[in-house]
């Protein structure tokens, strides 16, 4: 394997579609740009749901992208592209680990239910942090999906609704129920009055700062074999 170079400044103004235009007409510096800009969210994305398969899952998900550019045809946003494959690799590896027991079903069943994620990987200061994190966890994955889509990445309900291939209608009703339950648990898991009033009152604030520790570790970086690079 060889670790895929990044942050040429020269692309820095363009956007995905201009990049992906570029890449697909042959400039491979194009490519790894686009891929550099999506990274921190994907690696984000898996890193809270599948611990210790998080990196491969990433890889997975860069070289169905490189492997699929052409198949974009531009009817959403290309970030949303790279979720939709992020999402559907993330069910199909949930599905496969669980073949021999009771079918997976993302619409009741969390990551801490499979036993996906360990207690804390991430390193967090503040204890509203560690409550955020377990109680998203215990969310049914679809659920936590979406609620992470929403206020990690900023996404949309329309842009999530195509990231979920669902119903606009149908993920603002699963936005809603998800900060519902998402409240109970925290109440549920929370050790004091003081921590879950801290919790509660400044939820965007734990959310945002939860969202950057949980972003890649220093020195690591999306690694694809030679002869998948970006061309």
């Amino acid at each position: 394997r060889m670790a895929l170079e990044m942050s040429d400044t020269a692309f820095e103004g363009q956007d995905d579609r201009a990049l992906l235009a570029s890449w697909r007409a042959g400039d491979r510096r194009a490519g790894r740009a686009l891929v550099e800009r999506h990274y921190e969210s994907i690696a984000r994305f898996f890193r809270n749901k599948v611990d210790d398969s998080a990196e491969d899952l990433v890889q997975q998900t860069f070289m169905g992208l490189v492997q699929g550019r052409d198949r974009f045809r531009g009817d959403a946003s290309f970030r949303t592209y790279v979720f939709m494959i992020a999402r559907k690799r993330l069910y199909s590896y949930l599905r496969d680990r669980d073949r021999n027991r009771e079918p997976m079903e993302v619409s009741t069943t969390s990551v801490a239910d499979l036993g996906m994620v360990s207690p804390s990987r991430a390193v967090l200061v503040r204890q509203e942090q560690h409550l955020l994190l377990q109680a998203l966890r215990r969310l049914p994955i679809e659920m936590q999906v979406a609620l992470e889509l929403y206020y990690w990445e900023e996404l949309g309900v329309a842009e999530i609704a195509d990231v979920l291939e669902t119903p606009v209608g149908t993920v603002k009703s699963r936005l809603q129920r998800a900060r519902t339950r998402l409240d109970e648990i925290i109440v549920q898991l929370s050790e004091s009055d003081d921590l879950l009033k801290s919790t509660m009152d400044n939820f965007d604030k734990w959310a945002k700062e939860l969202q950057a520790h949980l972003g890649p570790k220093a020195g690591e970086g999306l690694r694809v074999p030679p002869e998948s690079d970006p061309e």
